[in-house]
């Protein structure tokens, strides 16, 4: 049976864990050959021992130009093109109170969050648009479409990583050239940990806990999962979704669409009987 990605290339960044991770994982699955670009070299590696000559791994640290360009060079030097980039790499960032962030931490946050972002477009764009076909995805966040759903300076930068994907669109989308990214809802990975200053080992145990917390935030009653962004950058990356190009795919259970109805009509009640009680008194 024929996969969705046969005969492509991809480039997954932050693909040694997490949503990265399965999505290399489905990628290979789906008839894809794909260089993990990451800086947790042990897992790359033993990702690609497991994969076989599939897959390749790159350390790359997405914040350094010359890395993301070698990275990019690393996956047309080994399999010939480039026909999805996703740029996945991405960490918690600067938190605490806007007064109390100090500038270094702002600059790191955006370094990752925005500029690896910015790099793989650019350095992907270029190869792909002597090829005159191309995907690129970026991981964004229902954090970067409204506000309180994550740490400050992460939630900007997201929200750049949306309107930079929409506006890069109108550009390369004239190459055939696609740009789109995904707004991921709670999904349940070691990033909660890792936020919260845990070490990767112990952030890796957190998981499990994380499903159950993320399992109660919107109507569909369970967490996310890396399978479902994976799915979605799959769609995204296959000529399923040739059309589709400056969008940002949002998948979260229906987290940003408002209160889910039990909560609605619980307050109803409660507003109810506290009404009630007023008129009798």
């Amino acid at each position: 049976m024929a996969g969705r990605l046969d005969g492509k290339v991809a480039l997954v960044t932050g693909g040694a864990s997490g949503i990265g991770q399965r999505t290399v994982e489905l990628f290979v699955e789906q008839g894809a050959r794909v260089v993990i670009a990451d800086l947790q070299d042990d897992k790359g590696e033993r990702m690609v021992e497991r994969l076989g000559k599939r897959a390749g791994y790159c350390h790359t640290d997405v914040s350094l130009e010359a890395d993301v360009e070698a990275a990019v060079a690393h996956a047309v030097g080994k399999f010939g093109r480039l026909d999805c980039m996703f740029n996945n790499a991405g960490f918690p960032g600067v938190t605490g109170k806007v007064t109390e962030i100090p500038v270094e931490g702002f600059d790191a946050t955006i370094a990752v969050l925005l500029r690896g972002v910015f790099l793989g477009i650019k350095h992907a764009g270029r190869v792909m648009r002597k090829q005159g076909s191309g995907s690129i995805v970026s991981t964004a966040s229902v954090a970067g479409l409204g506000a309180g759903f994550g740490p400050h300076i992460y939630s900007a930068a997201k929200a750049a990583v949306i309107h930079l994907t929409k506006s890069v669109a109108m550009e390369l989308g004239e190459d055939n050239v696609r740009v789109n990214c995904i707004c991921p809802g709670g999904i349940a990975t070691p990033i909660f940990g890792k936020g919260m200053g845990m070490a990767t080992q112990v952030a890796d145990q957190t998981v499990e806990t994380m499903k159950q917390v993320l399992g109660m935030m919107q109507p569909i009653r369970r967490a996310g999962l890396p399978e479902d962004i994976a799915q979605a950058a799959l769609w995204l990356a296959s000529d399923d979704s040739s059309f589709v190009n400056g969008h940002a795919l949002v998948v979260d259970g229906g987290l940003t669409g408002g209160r889910p109805w039990s909560q609605q009509e619980t307050t109803r009640k409660q507003l109810q009987a506290l009404l009630g009680a007023t008129a009798a008194s």
